[in-house]
C-alpha cells in the first residue's frame, strides 16, 4: 500500500488540477463566445438600422402620394427625389419607383399616361397572359441606363409578382426575393439586390358604390443594391470583427445576398458561427456572423494550459514528497546491492583489462618481429614500427572515446589517412553511409587503412596528390546478413605492376581481412591505377 500512495496522490491531484483547467477552457470559450454574440449583434443592429432608414424614405414617398392622391407628375416625382440627396444619405438605393396596376387589356391608356409625363412614347412590356398588369411608369434617378425601364411589366416576373401579389392583400411593404436588378429592362448592367413594395391607394368617385373606400392604384417600390447597402452598414466606425453573409431565406448558396470582403480567421471554424433571423418587409432572411482575424478572445487560452501545467507539476511535487521516504527506505538496502555488484564488475573489468592488454602485447610483439625481419637497418625499422604503432593506437583511441563500444568508418579512415598523409583530407576523398564498427573489426581495419595509405604514399600518385585516392564503401543486406563493401581506388600517370613479392604490409592487410574478420579482399592492378575491393560481414 505505501508504494501504491504516491501513485494514488498524484492521479488524485492531476484530476483536480485537469477539471479546473477544463473549467478554466470552457469558461474562457464561453467568454469568447458572449463577445463575439455582442459583436454579432451590434453589426445585426447596423443592418437593421440602415434598411429601417431606407424604409423610412419608401413611406415618406408614399405619404406624398397619398397627399396628392397619387396625382403626381413626372417633374413632381424627380424634384421630390433629388430633394432627398440621395447619394449621400441613402447609399445602396438604386431607385424608387411607381407602378401602374391596371387590369390586361388597358395598356393603350397607361401608355397615353406615360407619353403625357414623359413626353417619349414607351410601350408596356412584356407580353403576358396574366390578369393583371403592373408597368413601371415613373422612375427615379432616371438615368439613360434606366430610361429602358418605363414601361416594364413587373407582374410579368415571378419573383416581383410574388411580392407585388402580397402588398395587394394590405397596407404593409413587403420585400421581394433575390434579383438581379435591371433584368429583363434591357440595362447595361445589373445588380444583385432586391425590391420592397407598398400598395399605394386612392379615393373613389364619390357617385360609386362603396365612395368612403379605396382602391388600389398602384404600387410604390424600392430597389437596393445589396452590396452597397450593407457595406455601409457595416463600414461605420468602429469596424467590427465578423464576417457576414446575408441569405434570403434558408442559407443556400443560390440566395446570397451578400458576403463581407474580409474572410473569416480559420482558426476559429464555426465554433463562434452566429446565426440570427431577421424579417424584412415581411420577408425572412438568414444572417450569419463569423469572426475574423481582427476578433481578440476576452481572455488568453494559455490560462487553461498553465493552469493544468501547474496542478500536474503540484500532483508531481507532492508525488515526489511521498515517494523520497520510499526511496530512503529502500536506497538503504539497495547499498549494500550496489556495492557487492561493483565489486563483482570491478573483477570482470580487470579480467577484461588484462585479456586486452595481453592481446596488444602480442599484436605488438608481431608486428615488431616482422617489421624486423624486413627492415635493413634500424632507422627503417623504427619508422616502420612507430607508424604501425600509431595506426594501432589511433584504433585504440576511438574505442577508448567510445568506451570500448563502437567506432566509426568514415572517422577511423579520416584518422589513418590523416597520419600518413600529414594534412587535411581533400573533400569527395571519403564517401559512404554510417558504419558503426566493434572493436575488433576496429583494430584490424585500423592497421589495413594504414598498410594500404603507406602503400599508395610510397608507390602511387597519392604521394603527390591526395586527391589522386578514392574510398567509398556500402552496406549489402540487412540485420545479421550486412556486409560492408569497401573500395580503395588509386588512380595516376604511374604504371602499376603487381608486384614480384609479398612484404609484410599486404601480409598484415590480407590476415586482417581474411582470418581477424572472415572477410575477403581483391587487388586488381590497372595501368593507370591500383583497386582495391574489400567485403567484410558485420555483427550486431
Amino acid at each position: 500500500m505505501k508504494k501504491l500512495f504516491p501513485i494514488v496522490a498524484f492521479i488524485a491531484v492531476a484530476l483536480i488540477s485537469m477539471t479546473m483547467a477544463g473549467f478554466a477552457y470552457f469558461a474562457t470559450q464561453e467568454a469568447a463566445r458572449i463577445k463575439f454574440e455582442g459583436a454579432a449583434d451590434d453589426a445585426l443592429n447596423r443592418i437593421e438600422s440602415r434598411i429601417d432608414l431606407h424604409l423610412s424614405l419608401l413611406r415618406s414617398t408614399q405619404a406624398l402620394f397619398d397627399a396628392r392622391n397619387g396625382d403626381i407628375s413626372q417633374n413632381e416625382f424627380k424634384a421630390f427625389f433629388n430633394a432627398l440627396d440621395v447619394d449621400n444619405n441613402f447609399a445602396g438605393l438604386r431607385g424608387i419607383g411607381f407602378l401602374r396596376l391596371a387590369k390586361a387589356g388597358d395598356e393603350a391608356a397607361i401608355e397615353r399616361d406615360i407619353l403625357h409625363d414623359h413626353g417619349v412614347s414607351h410601350p408596356v412590356y412584356p407580353d403576358t397572359t396574366q390578369p393583371w398588369r403592373a408597368p413601371i411608369v415613373l422612375f427615379e434617378p432616371l438615368d439613360p441606363s434606366n430610361q429602358t425601364s418605363i414601361g416594364y411589366d413587373m407582374f410579368t416576373e415571378p419573383v416581383r409578382r410574388e411580392a407585388i401579389e402580397k402588398a395587394m392583400s394590405d397596407d404593409q411593404q413587403h420585400a421581394s426575393g433575390l434579383l438581379q436588378l435591371g433584368q429583363g429592362t434591357g440595362a447595361a448592367q445589373t445588380f444583385t439586390g432586391f425590391l420592397v413594395f407598398v400598395r399605394l391607394n386612392v379615393e373613389t368617385a364619390p357617385d360609386v358604390i362603396n365612395a368612403s373606400r379605396s382602391s388600389t392604384a398602384g404600387f410604390l417600390y424600392a430597389a437596393f443594391r445589396a452590396r452597397d447597402l450593407f457595406q455601409i452598414a457595416l463600414s461605420r466606425s468602429p469596424l467590427l470583427p465578423v464576417n457576414t453573409e446575408i441569405y434570403d431565406g434558408a442559407v443556400d448558396g443560390d440566395k446570397l445576398l451578400f458576403r463581407s470582403e474580409t474572410p473569416p480567421a480559420s482558426s476559429f471554424g464555426d465554433r463562434l458561427l452566429v446565426t440570427r433571423k431577421i424579417v424584412v418587409a415581411g420577408r425572412p432572411w438568414t444572417v450569419l456572423f463569423r469572426p475574423t482575424s481582427a476578433f481578440s478572445q476576452p481572455s488568453s487560452r494559455a490560462i487553461p494550459v498553465m493552469l493544468g501545467l501547474l496542478g500536474l507539476l503540484l500532483a508531481g511535487a507532492i508525488a515526489l514528497v511521498a515517494r523520497y521516504q520510499e526511496r530512503a527506505y529502500e536506497a538503504a538496502s539497495r547499498l549494500h546491492e550496489t556495492t557487492e555488484k561493483s565489486l563483482i564488475e570491478k573483477d570482470l573489468m580487470l579480467q577484461e583489462m588484462k585479456h586486452r592488454i595481453k592481446n596488444s602485447i602480442t599484436r605488438v610483439l608481431a608486428i615488431a618481429r616482422q617489421t624486423a625481419s624486413r627492415a635493413t637497418d634500424v632507422n627503417e625499422f623504427s619508422s616502420s614500427f612507430s607508424a604501425r604503432l600509431q595506426a594501432m593506437a589511433a584504433s585504440q583511441d576511438m574505442l577508448t572515446r567510445s568506451r570500448w563500444q563502437k567506432a566509426d568508418l568514415g572517422d577511423l579512415l579520416r584518422i589513418e589517412l590523416g597520419q600518413v598523409f600529414g594534412k587535411e583530407l581533400p573533400e569527395g576523398l571519403l564517401s559512404g553511409p554510417e558504419v558503426l564498427l566493434d572493436e575488433t573489426t576496429t583494430q584490424a581495419l585500423g592497421l589495413t587503412f594504414h598498410e594500404l595509405a603507406t602503400n599508395a604514399l610510397k608507390y602511387g600518385e597519392a604521394g603527390n596528390s591526395v586527391g589522386a585516392l578514392k574510398v567509398d564503401w556500402s552496406l549489402e543486406g540487412r540485420g545479421s546478413e550486412r556486409t560492408l563493401a569497401l573500395n580503395w581506388r588509386e588512380t595516376g600517370q604511374k604504371n602499376f605492376e603487381v608486384p614480384a613479392t609479398t612484404g609484410f604490409g599486404t601480409k598484415l592487410i590480407d590476415l586482417n581481412v581474411t582470418r581477424e574478420l572472415r572477410g575477403t579482399i581483391k587487388r586488381d592492378f590497372q595501368a593507370n591505377g591500383l583497386n582495391v575491393e574489400i567485403r567484410i560481414p558485420l555483427t550486431g
